[in-house]
């Protein structure tokens, strides 16, 4: 396919091989000593090897930060300020998963504000207490199908102190620039493109189910949801099939463009899961995923009917998308409980706790109580879905 350019809901481009111009936009943009964040893995990997040689090519000075985990935390993020503030570098290159890029974009928020990253948690208008003007363009360089985090304007945070994840937000925290390069997840192995596609599913899922008035985000999530029903098995079994993975892109940017209208109890309880065992997030999702649903079912039989109906399932209706979904994750080898993934039952009342005062929680259909996310947790330690 040829390249696309979007400026929806930022400056988007889209096809094989487009960050070959990111040397060019950087200096079009005025950032000529941009830091690049990313994870310890991809550090060392032939893409970013590849990428950091064409833009010194290009004489664009750019450093490397890459003292980041798989949910960054607030100490992370103190580093990332550290080396920026160090470096004097005027912009970010966010390069890989949603763990490197909502690393980058808190980093951007907070290097130059006379307030602490906490300050800016995504509680009534503490967004106001940044000066807009301190605050560090983004190019957002995705390499994984899920978190869509390239088009948010938040970031999910683990507090350390707390084993809480809080989610830091504020507008302008939205990359200026995207890059959906194919090229760059071809060799993104089949069980982290499993967990991330499920993670594209689920933003798209609980934007649909949210209770919000958005019928643009319901417009967009029920394509997303078609296109990842289409691609994602394919992407799963042929990486270097490169419209699949194209088409997974974009299904996951466009996910994360439709829970402006809210999430749910897939997060509510994702986040808390992740902040107690760290595992990774999208699986986390995938797991929970029909257990969340059962949970919700009273109150979303006719969105689920107008699901099966948009993806032309045999029955649409809410069994014909919990057995769509249940049978696309036995496809892609997820998990059916999170005893699998060794995590027990006995955190589930601190869980409920956590998920109940999750900012995800206020999308969900019904607003569950601490003791319901925590027999969610407990139906989905043993795999009771009914």
């Amino acid at each position: 396919m040829h390249q696309a350019h979007w400026n929806y809901p930022t400056s988007i481009t889209v096809g094989e091989h487009c960050t070959d111009h990111l040397a060019d936009y950087c200096q079009e943009a005025g950032i000529n000593n941009p830091m690049m964040v990313t994870d310890p893995t991809l550090a060392v990997s032939k893409m970013v090897r590849d990428t950091l040689t064409r833009c010194r090519q290009s004489e664009l000075k750019l450093e490397l930060f890459n003292d980041i985990q798989g949910n960054p935390t607030s100490g992370n993020v103190a580093a990332g300020v550290k080396h920026y503030l160090n470096g004097k570098h005027d912009g970010i290159i966010a390069f890989g998963g949603g763990s490197s890029i909502d690393a980058a974009k808190a980093i951007a928020l907070v290097a130059k504000q006379s307030h602490s990253l906490w300050d800016f948690e995504d509680q009534g208008e503490n967004w106001k207490l940044a000066d807009p003007k301190l605050i560090a363009p983004v190019i957002a360089i995705p390499t994984t199908a899920g978190t869509g985090a390239e088009v948010g304007r938040a970031a999910v945070i683990t507090d350390e102190a707390k084993l809480v994840k809080k989610i830091i937000f504020h507008p302008q925290m939205m990359p200026i620039q995207v890059f959906l390069d194919p090229f760059l997840i071809t060799e993104l192995p089949p069980e982290l493109t499993a967990a991330t596609g499920m993670d594209a599913l689920s933003h798209s899922l609980e934007a649909f189910c949210s209770h919000t008035y958005h019928p643009m985000a319901d417009a967009i999530s029920l394509e997303a949801m078609r296109m990842i029903m289409h691609y994602l098995p394919v992407a799963y079994l042929d990486g270097l099939n490169t419209n699949a993975r194209t088409q997974m892109l974009v299904a996951s940017t466009m996910g994360a463009t439709a829970f402006q209208k809210g999430l749910g109890g897939m997060h509510a309880l994702s986040h808390s899961l992740g902040a107690l065992y760290n595992k990774h997030h999208g699986l986390l999702n995938a797991i929970l995923m029909p257990y969340v649903l059962v949970a919700n079912r009273p109150h979303i039989n006719e969105k689920m009917d107008r699901l099966g109906r948009y993806l032309a399932l045999p029955h649409p209706s809410f069994d014909g998308v919990l057995n769509w979904i249940l049978s696309l994750r036995a496809e892609l080898h997820i998990p059916n409980t999170l005893a699998e993934i060794g995590i027990d039952s006995q955190q589930a009342i601190r869980l409920g706790a956590m998920a109940v005062s999750d900012p995800a929680a206020a999308g969900n259909p019904i607003q569950l109580t601490a003791e319901q996310y925590a027999d969610i947790v407990t139906r989905a330690v043993d795999g009771r879905l009914h």
